[in-house]
């Protein structure tokens, strides 16, 4: 987590912005580059700085946690949460998106469209039906048609009993 305390204080000891250290430390390589080689856009840019730091702060904690954010899913890691003052925060193990399909499934017996899925695991649709039609690919999972044309995934270990599928 970036601190507006010590973004300051590298503002201060960049010569008041004109060097751009801060712009470093938030991870601003490129602006940071110009303002050392300008002295802080001749000093706009610094007193810019100046007066919009704990703004570009906040900006680059939500964007580091994003990036964390994504690399963990990817390995199944810890999820973040986003405070109202923007700040980042670690909650625990976040659930996955197939478990929340397969709790969704089985609260629906089994019967589960693709839109469904989406609303409840708070992901895109296309998400929604990729990880779907893994069930399905896998063998966990198969892909109907309703009479009225409605695609619907059942997953038969969670249906109740032989009730029969209606509409199909």
């Amino acid at each position: 987590m970036y601190s507006v305390g010590i973004a300051y204080l590298l503002w201060f000891l960049s010569g008041f912005g004109a060097l751009g250290f801060h712009r470093y430390y938030l991870g601003k390589i490129t602006t940071g580059l110009l303002w050392t080689f300008t002295g802080g856009l001749l000093y706009v840019g610094a007193i810019y700085d100046f007066l919009t730091l704990p703004g570009q702060v906040r900006e680059a904690n939500i964007r580091d946690a994003l990036y964390r954010d994504m690399m963990n899913r990817s390995r199944g890691g810890r999820g973040w949460r986003y405070a109202d003052d923007g700040e980042a925060r670690v909650i625990g193990k976040k659930e996955s998106i197939e478990r929340i399909i397969l709790r969704l499934a089985k609260e629906k017996k089994g019967i589960l469209t693709v839109s469904e899925a989406a609303l409840e695991a708070d992901i895109p649709i296309e998400e929604a039906k990729r990880t779907l039609d893994a069930l399905v690919s896998r063998g966990f999972a198969e892909l109907r048609v309703r009479k009225s044309g409605v695609l619907v995934y059942t997953i038969p270990e969670l249906m109740h009993g032989d009730d029969p599928l209606e509409d199909f």
